[in-house]
């Protein structure tokens, strides 16, 4: 066969999914597949599948993580359309659907209020934390999945409450217009993450191709559900929380599987901390298993990143105490127990990430658990900043340097910036 085969002319592949060879025989340059035998049925079927549910150039065209994080999220959002025909099936019922007192005008009136408080909810949650929704994106993912539980988990309720209903499908309203705020809002910020070829229209497109067959999914096993559980409401709560269960546990699932490269504050901390203990940096992968997903209550010392200069200092002694030792573009202070952050307007990314790590620096000291153990602690604050000047004036630029050998992305961050920008008239003697 090989002697019959002819000349191979050139190669060529379809991303590493299929190989072929040109050949020349006979004076006629002849196409086949490289390889050994043709392609199966099941290959083919394979192909056809990965061409209608993943991006072009899959796998190469997204990141590592993709396949993993797909296949929780395809899991959550099995489950969450499983709960949501619950959910639904409880607000139809305590409108009236079934009921031969119920008007369609109270109906009517209670789903309108309810659509007018969730908008209502997604112009003011969009307003207040729209800008934090990048440098948070796991945190935020998570906590719309929950809430979105919670939501459907009061409609569920609302149908026992019949005087309370009205107030009960509102609230539970505003949480998922929030949750679709907050939800779409980390999935464009996760479709970036995941973009390696500047294709997150494509990896978005095929989200939805997911999702909608995971939906059809859900419908298909809705209809064997409602007859259930209609009018069984044990048989309803119980299948709610398995699911919500499954739901919630897929959500953490999927969130732990994301490998960014880009450094927010949770991913910066962690990485300097290490440097600082060991001179060890931690590859994108080690920080973001150590990154946490759920939110704290209070920080012990809070960060506050681009803020206006009167929350620095007051007075001329304290811009000269700020300026001393400092040739950065930029100024720190402490303030009511935040560790405040004033960015110059020629500030860079680099210098971005170095008044970060100051920040994290400083944290520490101020922490309660290092008021125990570190002298500096009797220092005054504008002596902890100009010591962190020192420190970053030591460590930083071989830091940098590993951060990036280690894979991070420096050119760009996830730092929570407000816009406050500084231009400093005078310097410090």
């Amino acid at each position: 066969m090989e002697r019959d085969s002819g000349v191979v002319l050139a190669t060529e592949r379809y991303g590493c999914s299929e190989s072929w060879k040109y050949l020349a025989k006979d004076g006629v340059i002849e196409r086949r597949r490289d390889g050994k035998g043709g392609e199966s049925r099941g290959n083919a079927i394979v192909g056809v599948f990965k061409s209608v549910f993943l991006p072009q150039g899959y796998p190469e065209s997204v990141s590592e993580d993709y396949l993993q994080y797909q296949f929780w999220d395809t899991v959550q959002a099995f489950s969450s359309s499983l709960s949501g025909t619950l959910a639904t099936q409880a607000s139809l019922k305590g409108v009236g659907v079934g009921d031969q007192e119920a008007t369609v005008a109270a109906a009517t009136v209670t789903w309108l209020l309810r659509d007018g408080t969730g908008m209502m909810g997604r112009i003011l949650f969009a307003w207040r934390k729209g800008s934090k929704l990048d440098s948070e994106a796991k945190k935020w993912r998570l906590f719309a999945d929950v809430l979105n539980d919670v939501a459907m988990f009061m409609e569920i309720l609302a149908p026992f409450f019949p005087a309370f209903f009205t107030l009960i499908v509102c609230t539970a309203g505003i949480f998922k217009s929030i949750v679709g705020v907050a939800g779409g809002a980390t999935r464009a910020a996760l479709t970036v993450h995941q973009a390696r070829r500047d294709n997150m229209a494509d990896i978005s497109a095929k989200d939805g191709s997911q999702e909608t067959l995971v939906n059809l999914a859900g419908l298909l096993v809705s209809l064997v559900l409602i007859p259930l559980v209609t009018d069984n409401p044990v048989l309803t709560l119980s299948l709610f929380f398995l699911f919500t269960a499954l739901h919630l546990f897929a959500n953490y699932k999927a969130v732990r599987s994301v490998v960014m490269e880009t450094l927010n504050e949770a991913r910066l901390a962690i990485v300097l901390q290490q440097y600082l203990s060991d001179r060890q940096i931690l590859s994108p992968r080690e920080a973001n298993l150590e990154e946490p997903v759920f939110w704290e209550y209070r920080k012990a010392v809070p960060i506050k990143l681009g803020v206006r200069l009167q929350e620095v200092i007051q007075s001329p002694e304290e811009l000269n105490l700020a300026l001393k030792k400092n040739n950065m573009p930029y100024l720190l202070g402490v303030r009511n127990g935040c560790i405040c952050v004033c960015l110059g307007a020629d500030a860079s990314v680099q210098d971005e990430i170095r008044a970060m790590c100051q920040a994290v620096w400083l944290r520490c000291m101020l922490s309660p658990a290092a008021s125990r153990e570190s002298p500096k602690q009797n220092q005054g604050h504008w002596e902890m900043v100009h010591e962190s000047h020192k420190i970053m004036e030591t460590i930083f630029n071989q830091f940098l340097k590993g951060v990036e050998a280690a894979g991070w992305d420096i050119k760009r961050t996830l730092l929570d910036w407000d816009e406050w920008r500084v231009e400093l008239k005078t310097k410090s003697n």
